[in-house]
């Protein structure tokens, strides 16, 4: 008999997985851009609630669906279902050869920019130290989360737990932080376009959807997994207005907008000498965090590929001792450090993977509506709140956002976009290639 995912995550575990996800370091090297984009300090807050409930909306979604189908895969499972296996298949191709190892590179140069700002042992070869401290961090969690899901939760508990306390430590140092300057006095501000601010705060709220991933081992799923979803995205949202708050009574509008470093700047007006280094750690500490739910999570996307594909039978299989799928697990880290060696900095690497996520976005948002009507008979223990209302603002915010990410990659990163459709398209070559193929022989896959 296989061996198959074992019930292990509590409500807790849940949420610390998608809190630990969100929170990575988008917070702090995007709010000053944000603020930019927002023009007002009311509008600073008011489009991180935007933000929130936005990701809110599609976390309602991906609750429905992961209730009425609580296993390991998340979209891979919703899209075959919806639109036949060939979607679910390009998915979770794309998960492999794309998306997943690129998300985890993002979080892992941003861990690299800031732990080379407490000690940096190939400082004397800054064109390595990046990619040496990215790659080291993707090797060592995911070592961890090969060993055991025991040990990999608590290491995404305790890292969420530490990097939600950071956040809130710098809440408690603008109380009593002096007032900042009067804003006659403020630079002026150089503001972007609101959509762009929009895009920005939606990928720092982004990793809402991990839960689905792991549905298989959720205990009480029908329940749980609702209330992961909706806690994570509530806290995310709450802990955000509370530190765009602080960053706001600290150093006041114009400062939030042009600050290069505003949490920095930030705790640096109570702790002047130390507060660099604070901070710093702080970041590493959330991007780490975010590197392991990532981790986690990815390797159940192509553990479902593997265990209903015959190309990738490999990564399918789960390893009966440890409790994890480790070869999924060992694929997913040599990619994601093949792209840290490759593409070698945090911009390149969320433009390589921009596109694809809300492409999947998008399709598993519409499989709401198109399951209701396909499989109307499935028990649902939740159904999506304000529907199809809230579902279809979901699904307009992600065609936009898609819009605006081609649109970008073909004017600045062209050879990016191509090698995303390259890819892609090889997946798309391999599925038939094999999958039509056992089908027209009667093979099982």
């Amino acid at each position: 008999m296989p061996v198959t995912p074992k019930k292990e995550l509590s409500l807790f575990d849940s949420t610390c997985i998608i809190v630990g996800i969100i929170i990575g370091a988008g917070i702090y090297q995007m709010a000053p851009d944000i603020a930019a984009g927002a023009h007002y300090w009311w509008g600073v807050i008011a489009i991180w609630i935007v933000g929130g409930l936005l990701s809110l909306f599609g976390a309602l979604g991906y609750a429905e669906l992961a209730t009425a189908y609580p296993k390991e895969g998340g979209d891979y499972v919703y899209l075959s279902r919806a639109y036949g296996s060939w979607a679910g298949f390009l998915f979770g191709w794309g998960q492999l050869a794309i998306i997943r190892p690129g998300d985890i590179a993002v979080m892992a140069f941003a861990f690299a920019t800031y732990a080379r700002t407490i000690y940096d042992p190939f400082a004397a070869h800054p064109q390595y130290s990046q990619r040496a401290f990215a790659a080291s961090a993707v090797i060592i969690l995911t070592i961890i989360n090969i060993i055991g899901v025991k040990e990999s939760k608590w290491t995404q508990n305790l890292l969420t737990t530490v990097k939600a306390l950071g956040l809130l430590a710098i809440v408690g140092v603008a109380v009593i932080a002096p007032r900042p300057a009067s804003s006659a006095t403020a630079e002026p501000v150089n503001h972007l376009p609101l959509s762009l601010a929009l895009i920005f705060v939606l990928f720092t709220y982004g990793g809402w959807n991990e839960m689905a991933y792991v549905a298989a081992e959720v205990k009480n799923p029908h329940r749980n997994i609702v209330r992961a979803l909706v806690l994570g995205a509530v806290v995310v949202t709450v802990l955000y207005l509370l530190v765009n708050g602080a960053f706001l009574y600290t150093l006041g509008y114009a400062g939030l907008a042009n600050s290069k470093a505003v949490a920095t700047d930030s705790v640096s007006t109570v702790f002047p000498k130390i507060g660099g280094r604070l901070i710093s750690a702080l970041v590493c500490i959330s991007a780490l965090g975010a590197v392991s739910g990532l981790i986690f999570t990815g390797a159940r996307i192509s553990y479902a590929l593997g265990a209903e594909h015959r190309a990738f039978r490999l990564v399918g299989k789960w390893h009966g001792r440890t409790g994890t799928p480790v070869w999924a697990l060992l694929v997913q880290g040599i990619i994601a450090v093949g792209l840290i060696v490759v593409l070698g900095s945090f911009v390149d690497t969320l433009l390589y993977t921009a596109a694809p996520v809300y492409a999947f976005y998008l399709a598993t948002s519409v499989a709401v509506i198109v399951l209701r009507f396909k499989e109307p008979n499935v028990e649902r223990p939740y159904r999506v709140t304000g529907y199809p209302f809230t579902t279809i603002i979901f699904c307009a915010v992600c065609a936009f956002l898609i819009y605006s990410a081609v649109t970008y990659a073909w004017n600045q990163m062209p050879k990016s976009l191509c090698l995303l459709e390259g890819v892609l398209l090889a997946g798309m070559i391999i599925y038939c290639i094999t999958d039509v193929r056992d089908l027209i022989l009667g093979r099982k896959r």
